[in-house]
C-alpha cells in the first residue's frame, strides 16, 4: 500500500502533520482519539491493518491534532471549532473536497460538530467508542460522574507512557509487544501536561445540541463492552435522524483490542454502497449547524436627538465600518443590517463571541455601547441568507442583553469547551414564541 511521507498543513500559524494512503474513489479522514502519531499509526499490528483496510476501498488521511503527535505543539490544546478548522486545513492541503469522517473516542464530539457545521465537505459520519460529552449529566445519565473522570484521569496523567498504565488500558490479553507499542505511542503523542489538558477539555465537552444537525448518512458503532457507556452510544444514534447504531460484541475500547476486524467489516460495508453509488448525487445541504449574533446600539435614539441627524448619520457610518472590520476578522457573514443593529452569523461560537467582545470594545471608543446576543443552532438556508427558529431565539436572546453585555443560550457555552471563555450564569429564561426555557 502506497503511503505518503508526513507533510504539513498549516491552520493560521500551527502545522499540523499528516500522512495520505491508498488511492480509492472517495476520500475518508480518519480523526484519532486522543494521542496519535502519524509516523507511527501504521506500525501496530491490529491498527496498522485496521487503517489499511480503510485505505484499501478510500484514499485514507491521517493526522495529529495540534498540541499532539508530529504536529505543532501549543501553549494550550485548542477547542473544537479550531480543531474543526485544522481539519479543513488538512483537506484542502491533501486535495480533498469532501470526505467521509471516521471520528474514534476523543476524535468524536469534534466529527459530530464538524458534520452538522460543513455538510458540503461531509460525505458521511463514522463514529467509533466515542460520546457527545464524556460525564453524566441532567437529561445524560451515561458514563462516570465528574469526580470519578477527574480521578481516572490524575491515574492515567501518573502513568502516562508506562508499560503498566499501556497494560491496564490493553487487557491481560494483550502482547508484550502490544504493550510497549502503546506506551510508546503515548510518550510520541503526547506529553503527560498535553494529555491533562486534552482531559480536562473533555470534561467540559458537551455537543449534545449538535446532534440533531447532523444530516450526512451516519453510522455508530460501538462495542458492548467498551468502558465507554454502550447505552449512551445507542443515545447518542437515536438523536441522529437517520442514524444506524451497530453492536460489535465483545469487550475494549481501544481499535486493536477484540474482534477489531468486525468493527473493519461494519465500516467498510457502511462506506463502500453508500460512497461509491453511481446514482448518489451529491446534495445541497439546505441546513447547517451556526452561530447567529445580533447586536444593537444602546439609546440610539437619545443620542441621536443630541446630535443631530447628520452628526448622527457620520457615526453610524463609523460604527458600520467597525463592525464589517471586526466581522471579517472573525470571519462573520453579514446577513442583515436594519438601522443601527446587525445580523451575522459563523461557523463557531467561540469566534462569534470573540467578534461580540471585539465589536462592543471598538464602538466603545467612538462613545457607543452595544448589547449582543448569541445563539447556536440549526438554521435553513435560503439563497445564502439563514432563517429558521434558531435565528428568532438568537434575536430573543439579544433582545435580553443589558447594554454593555454579551448574551449567550447555553447551547453556546456547552460549544465552547477548551476556548478559554468565562461566563456567568444569568439563569433560565422564557423567549416570546419560542417553546420551553
Amino acid at each position: 500500500m502506497n503511503i505518503s511521507q508526513t507533510r504539513y498543513a498549516l491552520s493560521g500559524d500551527v502545522s499540523i502533520a499528516y500522512r495520505v494512503a491508498g488511492e480509492g474513489p472517495f476520500d475518508v479522514v480518519f480523526v484519532p482519539p486522543a494521542v496519535s502519531n502519524v509516523e507511527q499509526l501504521f506500525d501496530e499490528p491490529a491498527r496498522g491493518v485496521f487503517l489499511e483496510r480503510l485505505a484499501s476501498y478510500g484514499r485514507l488521511i491521517v493526522f495529529d491534532k495540534r498540541g499532539t503527535g508530529l504536529s505543532d505543539r501549543v501553549t494550550d490544546i485548542a477547542d473544537i471549532e479550531t480543531r474543526m478548522d485544522d481539519v479543513r486545513a488538512v483537506m484542502d492541503a491533501a486535495g480533498s473536497e469532501r470526505a467521509a469522517l471516521v471520528g474514534v473516542s476523543e476524535g468524536g464530539p469534534m466529527s459530530i460538530v464538524f458534520a452538522a457545521t460543513y455538510p458540503e465537505r461531509t460525505r458521511a459520519l463514522v463514529l467509533y467508542g466515542t460520546l457527545p460529552r464524556f460525564t453524566r449529566a441532567p437529561g445524560f445519565p451515561f458514563g462516570p460522574t465528574r469526580e470519578e473522570y477527574l480521578r481516572g484521569s490524575q491515574r492515567d496523567i501518573e502513568g502516562w507512557g508506562t508499560v503498566e498504565l499501556a497494560r491496564g488500558w490493553l487487557g491481560a490479553d494483550a502482547t508484550d509487544d502490544q504493550v510497549e507499542r502503546l506506551s510508546q505511542l503515548m510518550r510520541q503523542g503526547a506529553s503527560p501536561g498535553a494529555y491533562r489538558q486534552l482531559e480536562l477539555m473533555n470534561l467540559e465537552i458537551d455537543v449534545r445540541p449538535a446532534l440533531p444537525s447532523i444530516h450526512v448518512p451516519t453510522l455508530v458503532v460501538h462495542r458492548a463492552k467498551d468502558h465507554i457507556s454502550f447505552e449512551g452510544a445507542r443515545w447518542m444514534a437515536g438523536q441522529i435522524a437517520g442514524a444506524r447504531f451497530v453492536e460489535v460484541p465483545g469487550w475494549g475500547h481501544m481499535i486493536p483490542q477484540g474482534d477489531w476486524q468486525k468493527l473493519a467489516d461494519e465500516i467498510e460495508s457502511f462506506l463502500v454502497p453508500l460512497c461509491t453509488s453511481a446514482d448518489a448525487p451529491e446534495p445541497e445541504p439546505d441546513t447547517v449547524l451556526a452561530t447567529v449574533l445580533f447586536t444593537d446600539l444602546v439609546d440610539s435614539t437619545v443620542r441621536a436627538a443630541e446630535l443631530g441627524d447628520r452628526a448622527w448619520r457620520d457615526l453610524l457610518e463609523r460604527h458600520h465600518v467597525l463592525i464589517r472590520q471586526q466581522l471579517a476578522r472573525f470571519r462573520g457573514v453579514e446577513m442583515d443590517t436594519a438601522g443601527d443593529g446587525f445580523f451575522a452569523r459563523f461557523d463557531g461560537p467561540a469566534r462569534a463571541i470573540r467578534c461580540a467582545r471585539s465589536i462592543s470594545d471598538a464602538v466603545g471608543e467612538l462613545g457607543l455601547e452595544i448589547r449582543a446576543g448569541l445563539h447556536t443552532g440549526e438554521c435553513e438556508l435560503l439563497d445564502g441568507k439563514v432563517a429558521g427558529i434558531s435565528v428568532a431565539v438568537g434575536a430573543r436572546v439579544a433582545a435580553r442583553a443589558q447594554p454593555g453585555e454579551v448574551l449567550v443560550s447555553q447551547t453556546v457555552k456547552d460549544l465552547v469547551a477548551g476556548s478559554g471563555l468565562a461566563f456567568q450564569d444569568r439563569g433560565a429564561a422564557e423567549l416570546k414564541g419560542v417553546p420551553g426555557e
